[in-house]
């Protein structure tokens, strides 16, 4: 999915643009448009037919969010359930320039659930989907930037770009641009790196930390903005400190009497234990980074999601094991560990065990074997449909007729 959203190759792009410059791609370089991701129509469904709640939605007028009753109201006999869109009051702030920020849309829209999956798999960092609707000759926000990476995928109208360099590089989530307003209000005023006009089928890529803001021009303006949360040496860091709770030493209390407010005696404190750390480090080191390694992998699970089973046709697929064809689940995270006489497949919520004689056919799945009962490796005919019928249920494997590729 990268490759739909600039205009350079995938290598070029990780050398020269993440994390560092913005890249604007322009149309005739890219796939046409990206209206097949979210139209006009889409967003009219969106808010009228598909029972969108908040905070899957909110509205923003000149650099600052709507309260939520402004927008929202009750859903009726049957619906009751609170924060639901009022499709009237939307209508009535949208024609009064107020812009529509749809969010989540990886949840929501099916085109945008694959597109994001697609862009997870491209670039190893979980990822999620919004879409600004924005009136005519308006504004959503003021110059700001955001913790996290986009693209933005210009799906309809027009808008006006102005990105100007950061003055807080590489910003974490705890670092958000409101710490920063004087520094952004000084640099706004600077010639800006980018000022241009984004139509249908643009693409700007813009690293967490560039102060951007845009305006519509003279038409509605729809873009997709897909966000990226990338993995930090300090998310590194975090795995590898928060290994060491396994180990006594580190959780012991520090001496009575100490001073938690004196900075001179806590910065002495921390020096000793950043040296028992590096000791732990040159003595236990795969210890401590697998321990790290295994953090990271359940956070990473717990931030991003594989693609949906759909659970009538799995039970269904089930039922016909043994004629199936089937995939390992794309974005499943999970690991497998080998024993004597067993093979443990490892996932984010639970354990699953299995004889030995198992360990070729999970091993082929999980490396992205598409294959059915009669052609899986090392068990036969009948035992094999077991296996799949189990691993259907389980929801690692899914039919191959779902469709996406596998992802080892």
């Amino acid at each position: 999915m990268l490759n739909r959203c600039v205009s350079t190759d995938a290598g070029s792009f990780a050398a020269r643009y993440w994390g560092r410059e913005p890249l604007l791609s322009r149309a005739e370089t890219l796939p046409r448009d990206f209206d097949d991701l979210l139209s006009e129509a889409a967003v009219d469904e969106l808010i009228a037919e598909r029972g969108v709640r908040a905070p899957f939605i909110r509205m923003a007028a000149q650099g600052e969010l709507l309260a939520r009753d402004c927008y929202l109201g009750p859903a009726g006999f049957g619906a009751e359930m609170p924060d639901q869109i009022d499709s009237a009051k939307v209508l009535a702030q949208f024609a009064g320039g107020a812009t529509i920020v749809l969010q989540g849309l990886h949840r929501l829209w099916p085109p945008l659930i694959e597109f994001v999956r697609g862009m997870v798999d491209d670039l190893g960092h979980p990822t999620q989907a919004n879409a600004y609707v924005t009136p005519p000759a308006n504004r959503g926000f003021d110059p700001h930037y955001d913790v996290h990476d986009v693209f933005v995928l210009q799906a309809a109208g027009h808008k006006r770009w102005i990105v100007h360099a950061p003055v807080h590089r590489d910003p974490l989530p705890s670092q958000p641009w409101t710490d920063h307003r004087a520094a952004i209000a000084e640099r706004v005023a600077e010639d800006p790196v980018i000022d241009a006009v984004i139509g249908p089928g643009d693409a700007l890529y813009l690293p967490r930390g560039w102060i951007h803001s845009a305006k519509a021009l003279e038409a509605t303006s729809i873009h997709v903005t897909i966000g990226v949360a990338p993995l930090t040496p300090v998310d590194v860091a975090h795995a590898v400190v928060d290994s060491l709770a396994s180990h006594q030493e580190f959780r012991a209390s520090l001496p009575m009497g100490v001073d938690a407010a004196d900075r001179g005696a806590m910065a002495a404190i921390a020096t000793k234990i950043m040296a028992e750390v590096a000791e732990a480090m040159r003595h236990r080191a795969a210890e401590v980074t697998d321990g790290a390694a295994a953090r990271l992998a359940r956070r990473h699970a717990e931030r991003t999601r594989p693609v949906p089973v759909r659970p009538l046709a799995t039970l269904v697929a089930a039922e016909r094991a043994e004629h199936t064809t089937v995939r390992w689940r794309r974005g499943l995270v999970a690991t497998v560990e080998h024993f004597a006489d067993r093979v443990v497949l490892r996932l984010p919520d639970r354990t699953i065990t299995f004889p030995a004689s198992c360990a070729p056919a999970v091993d082929a799945f999980r490396h992205g074997l598409v294959t059915d009962a009669t052609a899986t490796p090392g068990l036969d005919r009948a035992d094999a449909t077991v296996l799949i019928r189990r691993l259907l249920r389980e929801a690692v494997l899914v039919p191959a007729s779902q469709g996406g590729q596998s992802n080892p």
